[in-house]
């Protein structure tokens, strides 16, 4: 299939062909013949990234009557940067199409040079809907010859709130017109409007109602509240060539969050609500221009931003409403490319994580936060593959060899390398030397993910010996004392100075629990947690014997317990 074989016109084909354009995505085989020979109105549900302004666009200036200037096409956009998008691009596709004026308006800047320009005549608009029912109460928009009407982002426009505005100005259109929405998902609101003013619209399903992107795998990472900046800092350090936006769900955290990561030397950059437009456009340029790599952003400051390279959307927690997650997501794995879509979560996310599973179709893996070893290897293999594909000019560098490499004639070859490396890594070295792993250790799994095994007696639990390499270790609290695993880490954490110790296995039983940690730790495990305080309960610790029947002898502690304490009198 060909855009030639849609019906698109010469003067259309030549134009896309110069930006690349080949075959046609699937949303564009099924859009683009619709509106060119169909009367039908269109509900089309696509994510975003999967080529829907050709699939609008394309139809949208093959229609047009050049010899009329006049409003013939109107496509209604929620921010003024996917407005500015969607006009850059249909006017790269009308590139050789003669006589064509496209116009977007838009808030935040100047109306009166909006209007000098519609008074001079223009044939396709793409609007915001604030600006637009400001010229159309001013007497400079006329919509009577309007023959399409496109909403694009339709459920992220409603997030908005603008409703009222979409009716107003869906009441100065003809009622014969062509409309076509499209919407990564369909709110309520949504299917209101298209009952109201679509006539028997069709509907177009690009993947499944609400589904994530494709081409995005969903991974998610799970850690202490007080360990997600860690954890982001690990997750950006572990993909060396990140470009990636990183979703927060109010405006100071946005602004803390890309703070930290400038003082911390990334390069960073914040995106909020607080910012004026001026400094918003700033910061977008450097983000489309690569000079910013991560951008901290809320939800209602990124829509509308159109990045097709992303490798990564990071949430650094979930959003409350799944759509949320769909449209944050659905930023990366763009035009065909592969993306990587992350949560950081805590352990009362979870529930929220399973739910937004079920509603997009898709599966998130559960991955352990990237450890110092991997990050710094990771590094160096980049640094490696930079150094193997550098462009080196002989003729500019040749004269400078002579006197470096007499000066350096001392070093051996792997002495230089180690020296090359360490001037590039000193700094990451220095950081993640003895750090911990911060993963969560769940509590309980899911019933899904505990492995189907034959029963198992609390002797039997006893008896389980560590992995290589690790001690398996006896503290005399238990569920039945509120001791769970967050508690044994906390516990941990507080009463072992130094270094943090890393935590396997932890078996919970009700009056005592057994959990493993390197063998070079064991003594100072058991050390620590001697005499120390449980909201009131003394621990006691001890390297576990596998041949000790802790089950039985927890028992009989309690057993005694009961008999020594004095009975109540009776009244």
């Amino acid at each position: 299939m060909t855009f030639n074989d849609l019906g698109v016109r010469d003067d259309l084909l030549k134009g896309i062909s110069e930006m690349g354009f080949e075959a046609p995505m699937p949303v564009q085989e099924k859009v683009i013949p619709l509106l060119l020979g169909g009367d039908h109105d269109l509900v089309a549900l696509a994510q975003t990234g999967t080529g829907k302004t050709a699939a609008f666009g394309l139809p949208l200036i093959q229609r047009v009557d050049n010899a009329r200037l006049v409003p013939q096409a109107l496509v209604l956009a929620p921010t003024r940067e996917l407005c500015l998008q969607i006009a850059g691009d249909l006017a790269d596709f009308a590139k050789y199409v003669p006589d064509i004026s496209i116009l977007p308006v838009y808030g935040g800047s100047s109306i009166e040079s909006q209007i000098k320009a519609l008074r001079r005549g223009v044939q396709i608009i793409i609007a915001t809907p604030g600006r637009l029912i400001d010229l159309i109460n001013r007497g400079v928009v006329k919509l009577d010859n309007v023959h399409t009407v496109v909403l694009d982002e339709a459920d992220e426009m409603l997030n908005m709130g603008f409703v009222d505005s979409i009716n107003d100005i869906l009441a100065h259109v003809p009622e014969d017109r062509k409309m076509l929405m499209f919407s990564a998902t369909m709110p309520p609101e949504a299917a209101r409007i298209a009952k109201r003013y679509m006539h028997d619209p069709e509907e177009i399903v690009i993947g499944t109602r609400n589904e994530g992107a494709a081409n995005v795998r969903h991974i998610y990472y799970m850690v202490n509240a007080k360990d997600k900046y860690l954890a982001l800092k690990r997750i950006a350090d572990n993909s060396p060539n990140i470009y990636a936006i990183i979703f927060c769900r109010t405006r100071r955290d946005t602004q803390e969050i890309a703070d930290k990561l400038i003082a911390d030397g990334y390069n960073a950059d914040a995106l909020h609500g607080d910012l004026s437009q001026q400094q918003r456009d700033m910061v977008m340029k450097k983000f489309r221009d690569g000079v910013t790599s991560l951008l901290v952003a809320t939800d209602v400051a990124a829509r509308g931003l159109d990045v097709d390279d992303l490798t990564h959307v990071i949430n650094y927690g979930l959003p409350d409403d799944t759509a949320v997650y769909t449209h944050r997501s659905g930023r990366t794995g763009r035009a065909g490319k592969a993306g990587v879509s992350i949560a950081i979560i805590h352990s009362r996310e979870k529930g929220r994580l399973r739910e937004i599973e079920r509603i997009i179709g898709k599966k998130f893996e559960r991955k352990e936060v990237p450890t110092p070893e991997h990050i710094i290897e990771k590094q160096l293999y980049n640094l490696a593959d930079r150094i193997e594909r550098v462009e080196v000019d002989d003729n500019e560098i040749d004269r400078y060899l002579p006197g470096v490499a007499k000066k350096l004639s001392w070093l051996t070859a792997g002495d230089l390398l180690k020296r090359v490396l360490s001037l590039e890594f000193k700094r990451l070295l220095n950081y993640y030397k003895d750090a911990p792993a911060i993963d969560y250790i769940d509590e309980k799994p899911s019933k899904k993910e505990r492995p189907e095994r034959a029963p198992r007696t609390p002797k039997d639990k006893d008896r389980r010996t560590a992995e290589r390499g690790m001690a398996r270790i006896y503290v005399n609290a238990g569920k039945a004392d509120g001791f769970f695993a967050g508690n044994l880490i906390d516990v941990l954490n507080h009463n072992i100075p130094g270094r943090r110790v890393d935590v396997g296995r932890i078996d919970l039983m009700p009056e005592y629990s057994l959990f493993d940690v390197p063998k070079a730790d064991a003594q100072r495990v058991t050390a620590a947690l001697k005499g120390a305080d449980f909201f009131g309960k003394r621990l006691y610790s001890e390297v576990a014997d596998p041949d000790k029947d802790y089950a039985a002898s927890s028992t009989r502690r309690s057993k005694v317990k009961k008999e020594k304490s004095p009975r109540k009198p009776r009244k």
